[in-house]
């Protein structure tokens, strides 16, 4: 059955403003500027007849795509797309401490130790788990054809990966601005990206 799949990141935070993680454990609200963002994503794409919207478990999520909500479209929440969980990192400001045992980890990962994680956090191999879980719902309902999702950054660099089967190590080939949006075709058998990382919602004068 063919699908096709709208995949956004959440608008900005003021944690993401500050450079302060946050990850699943961290349940923020959008700043000004990040509704905002979430208003002009809205603007031009709520012709598109979406068939459902889903949403991570955290509140940033729903407050991007709230318009869409409002509207009437269906909606379901999926603990399988929440953002992966940085454990003891979450709440903390960015420090060359914590720049350094990020560079660490992601070198780590890039070498193919994907089980590995932060203290009290999430490996990128748990995140996939979920995220098959979450995946094998969504695309196992027959009436749903044109589906909104709306999600985290570094969750939406893991699924990208998964769709497209790709090692997890190839995850950062896949950036993310806040309200950034992919598009994947799904033939029935295999993902294809129709659009990368857009944020032509924010140019007001296209």
């Amino acid at each position: 059955m063919k699908k096709r799949l709208y995949i956004i990141r959440h608008g900005e935070t003021d944690l993401n403003k500050n450079g302060i993680v946050q990850g699943r454990g961290v349940d923020s609200d959008l700043n000004e500027t990040g509704r905002a963002q979430g208003d002009a994503f809205f603007e031009r794409y709520q012709h598109i007849a979406f068939d459902k919207l889903y949403t991570s478990k955290l509140k940033r999520t729903h407050q991007t795509v709230a318009k869409f909500i409002e509207k009437g479209l269906k909606w379901e929440q999926l603990e399988g797309l929440d953002e992966l969980a940085w454990g003891k990192y979450e709440g903390m400001p960015s420090t060359p401490k914590l720049r350094e045992d990020f560079k660490k980890l992601v070198e780590a990962w890039n070498l193919g130790h994907f089980d590995v994680r932060v203290e009290g956090g999430e490996s990128p191999n748990e995140v996939y788990i979920r995220q098959a879980a979450a995946m094998q719902h969504i695309m196992q309902q027959n009436d749903e054809h044109t589906i909104l999702i709306c999600m985290h950054g570094r969750a939406i660099r893991l699924l990208l990966c998964q769709l497209l089967k790709k090692s997890l190590d190839k995850m950062d080939e896949f950036p993310h601005q806040n309200t950034s949006l992919y598009i994947l075709d799904y033939d029935g058998k295999d993902y294809s990206i129709k659009t990368f990382n857009s944020l032509d919602h924010t140019h007001k004068n296209d």
